[in-house]
């Protein structure tokens, strides 16, 4: 793995067990999903808007169809996956909600990653600014970026509170630096983590069997 590879697809590379059936929604060119049949073997596919992206993914030889996450998840049956992955695009959609409900119909686990609109420098930004704010996990303007339901950490946590999901294990990811635990409830991460990363899944979901091998070292405790 080369030390191009963005830190929250590192994480998510860490968490999903060797041999589990994904599916990578607004997968893009296919990076993340390639990475993760290359290093866990995974029966991989994935679901993306543009056609471009499409066709990058055939190219790297995946399983990836065109499809809108607003729409097109209501088409995958009930527990298909055992992980539905969601980098960076929950902000992009136009019902987070029912598309948030719909990943863990369709998964037993859900890995969700977004950046969080109460970090410290976009408070600061819109401050002395008084402009939508640009940092490096909000690199665009206003008017080119495709975000359009950005949140907070804590409205996040208020969503997941609202479905009824089940946290089971989050990190943040701030600067570059490593990806570290975090209780996304405790305020003071809403003002540091400029990105998190979740796992998220119903309280009725069965638990995840072990993987063979010795203990695994990613920073979500364990096997899952």
């Amino acid at each position: 793995m080369t030390a191009a590879v963005r830190e929250d697809f590192r994480e998510i590379l860490r968490l999903v067990r060797p041999g589990a059936r994904v599916l990578d929604i607004g997968c893009g060119e296919g990076a993340l999903l390639e990475l993760l049949t290359q290093e866990k073997g995974v029966d991989g596919r994935g679901l993306e808007i543009s056609p471009e992206g499409v066709q990058a993914c055939l190219a790297r030889g995946l399983a990836v169809v065109q499809g809108d996450a607003d729409r097109d998840l209501a088409d995958y049956p009930t527990r298909a996956f055992d992980y539905a992955i969601l980098s960076q695009t929950l902000q992009a959609v136009r019902e987070p909600r029912r598309v948030l409900s719909e990943l863990l119909r369709v998964a037993e686990r859900a890995v969700v990653s977004l950046p969080n609109f109460g970090h410290w420098r976009v408070r600061a930004a819109l401050m002395l600014s008084g402009r939508m704010p640009m940092t490096p996990a909000l690199p665009e303007p206003w008017w080119a970026t495709q975000n359009i339901h950005l949140c907070s950490l804590a409205d996040f946590i208020a969503l997941t509170e609202d479905l009824g999901v089940r946290i089971e294990a989050s990190a943040a990811l701030a600067a570059g630096r490593p990806a570290r635990p975090i209780d996304p409830r405790r305020a003071i991460e809403n003002w540091r983590a400029e990105e998190a990363i979740f796992l998220l899944s119903r309280p009725d979901s069965r638990p995840a069997p072990p993987t063979a091998g010795p203990p695994s070292d990613d920073l979500f405790g364990g096997n899952r």
